[in-house]
């Protein structure tokens, strides 16, 4: 049978990343993009383990720092399959400008700003976290 219409979705709750090291991993967060702890759980469904969830004041944004006691401290590799990026939206092209020299004033290296026409003007900064997790602020 063809389903003819799919249920709604209301937007992205949150994202869960795998670290190696929370607590320099929240600490990272905390400074580079400002979140602050909300809480921290245990995972659900059993096993070992617990997330440190990181909320963005003021904004929608929640992130979830997961530590699994299997974790071998592989660093990311977005050639494996599962998260490629994570890409946060700025509602000025001129935030890109503050970011940057943000990022630059705390020493964390970055693309600079990336202009592109195709397929639709955006915007892009390039950085990565302590685990070598790509992530964007994109304004488009």
């Amino acid at each position: 049978q063809v389903q003819t219409s799919v249920p709604s979705i209301g937007g992205l709750h949150h994202i869960g990343l795998t670290v190696c090291d929370i607590e320099s991993s929240e600490a990272w967060y905390t400074r580079v993009l400002g979140l602050t702890r909300a809480f921290v759980e245990p995972h659900h469904g059993g096993g070992t383990g617990y997330a440190v969830v990181l909320h963005r004041p003021g904004s929608p944004l929640f992130l979830g720092l997961d530590k699994h006691e299997a974790n071998q401290g592989h660093r990311f590799e977005e050639s494996r399959t599962g998260l490629d990026h994570v890409a946060f939206h700025v509602t000025d092209r001129s935030e890109l400008d503050a970011w940057v020299e943000h990022f630059d004033q705390l020493g964390v290296p970055h693309s600079g700003i990336k202009a592109f026409s195709e397929p639709f003007p955006f915007a892009v900064v390039v950085f990565r976290d302590p685990d070598n997790i790509q992530l964007e602020l994109i304004w488009q």
